[in-house]
């Protein structure tokens, strides 16, 4: 079958024949319907130098993604040839504390992970081809009534990963509360939903295109704002001059965690998702008192079932492009220069 591979770092992929992957004991093959194409694999192709990660090339890319079961190895019993599932993107050693609460993302031991700290897509063969190998049938969710796989697929990184920043702050996002979401882009714009559709907050969203912008007031944004160096006021004249309660900064770079900081009110979270590569000082008297800055990485297996349920009820609906196998590598470009609009999906078999 062709797979589109990260054949050396620092290069485009390319599309190459490899052989069709047959379950071993515990394993399932999935038949792609979709996998979805992440801002994080730009970083894999053009910044990672061999030995900077735990992985070696080549592997095929795509680490969200869904479909249908196609081969059952010997043992899994609870799944049937055919049925629809999502596939929960890290892969740790299934039996740690974090692992065994569904949390793989911080596994403990990664040494018995399939592969230290990633999965399917990064460092093991992702969606990006017909068929792809799980390693084990608890990283299969089914997918609910009403929910294709090529809706599906994004939602296993794009929506699970806003939807795991959110839910951690959700004591502090009541009637009276304020998000502000900066970077509509394939997260962001998923980030918006996640707000509207889990919390009683408003939504203020900031990015520096015009159309990302006009997508998150059609997503139900209460303020949208052009980033810039009057960002931080509209921000703040919309809350009353307190600031916000949660920051979702799912671009991470200098200026935007630097305007987290800025619009942040007193027990904010300031929550960093995105890989941009920022920094700001931290001391007693750079932030406002008791605000807690975290990073966070994907989400839980419990979660991802939760985010696939607001899929299917229409709660949670990404923007989508899809293309087949042979534009994929084009649509990373188009992405790279800031020409997607919500996530592109690739459809093998299209």
């Amino acid at each position: 079958m062709r797979a589109l591979q990260l054949v050396k770092w620092k290069s485009e992929p390319e599309i190459v024949e490899v052989d069709r992957p047959t379950a071993g004991p515990g394993q399932v093959v999935v038949r792609i319907g979709g996998a979805g194409a992440c801002h994080s694999d730009l970083h894999l192709m053009h910044e990672f130098e061999e030995g900077a990660m735990p992985w070696s090339t080549p592997f095929t890319l795509g680490h969200e993604n869904a479909g249908w079961v196609h081969q059952l190895g010997d043992g899994v019993t609870h799944l049937t040839v055919g049925q629809a599932v999502a596939v929960y993107g890290p892969w740790g050693c299934g039996n740690c504390a974090r692992c065994q609460l569904g949390v793989e993302t911080y596994c403990d031991d990664v040494a018995s992970a399939p592969v230290p700290g990633g999965g399917g897509g990064l460092g093991l063969d992702g969606g990006m081809a017909e068929y792809m190998l799980v390693p084990a049938a608890r990283l299969l969710l089914p997918l609910p009534d009403g929910l294709d796989p090529v809706h599906a697929a994004p939602l296993a990184d794009a929506g699970l990963t806003p939807y795991h920043a959110v839910r951690r702050s959700a004591a502090k996002l009541g009637p009276t509360s304020t998000a502000v979401v900066i970077g509509v882009g394939g997260l962001g714009h998923l980030g918006v939903q996640v707000l509207k559709a889990t919390t009683a907050a408003r939504v203020i969203a900031v990015d520096t295109r015009p159309e990302a912008l006009a997508l998150a007031e059609a997503l139900g944004a209460d303020l949208c704002v052009q980033a810039g160096p009057d960002a931080a006021e509209a921000v703040r004249a919309f809350t009353g001059g307190i600031g916000v309660d949660l920051v979702c900064d799912f671009v991470g770079a200098q200026a935007t965690m630097e305007l987290g900081i800025q619009v942040a009110r007193h027990l904010a979270d300031v929550t960093v998702v995105g890989l941009g590569g920022g920094e700001v000082p931290w001391n007693f008297f750079t932030v406002p008192y008791e605000v807690s800055m975290q990073t966070t990485y994907w989400g839980s297996r419990p979660e991802l079932a939760e985010v696939l349920e607001l899929g299917a009820r229409g709660l949670l609906r990404p923007k989508i492009t899809t293309v087949g196998l042979d534009e994929a590598v084009d649509a990373y470009r188009a992405m790279a220069e800031g020409r997607i609009e919500g996530r592109v999906v690739v459809v093998p078999g299209s």
